[in-house]
């Protein structure tokens, strides 16, 4: 009696190059993501932030750096009126535009992870 095995070597190869470029297109995906959410969250702080000369509002950024998305502002005192010091209330600008765009950030996200799907024809 003899046992035989096959091995379907060449679907393995072309999961493995599906997942490939499933890896690439689900990086690109959210990297683009990210940046229009950062983007959103900019602008939900600059619409939020309080103006006296309009310094405060022109430094603040959006930058994405691999799966990071980094929104602050770039003044000096820019803590100062986000959290208030011992003399002044805090008038915050930043976290509110975090939390009002962060319910989006899965939605687009999972948005990413889709498209990234259909891209790698999974």
């Amino acid at each position: 009696m003899s046992v035989e095995i096959t091995l379907d070597l060449a679907g393995a190869a072309e999961f493995t190059q599906a997942m490939n470029r499933f890896d690439a297109e689900m990086q690109r995906q959210v990297h683009g993501q990210l940046v229009k959410w950062a983007e959103n969250v900019k602008t939900e702080a600059k619409r939020l932030v309080p103006v006296r000369t309009g310094y405060l509002r022109s430094t603040i950024f959006a930058r994405i750096q691999e799966w990071n998305a980094e929104v602050g502002a770039e003044a000096a005192y820019a803590a100062n009126v986000e959290f208030g010091t011992r003399y002044a209330m805090a008038q915050p600008f930043l976290n509110p535009a975090v939390q009002a765009r962060l319910p989006e950030l899965e939605r687009v996200l999972l948005t990413a992870v889709d498209l990234a799907k259909v891209e790698a024809g999974l």
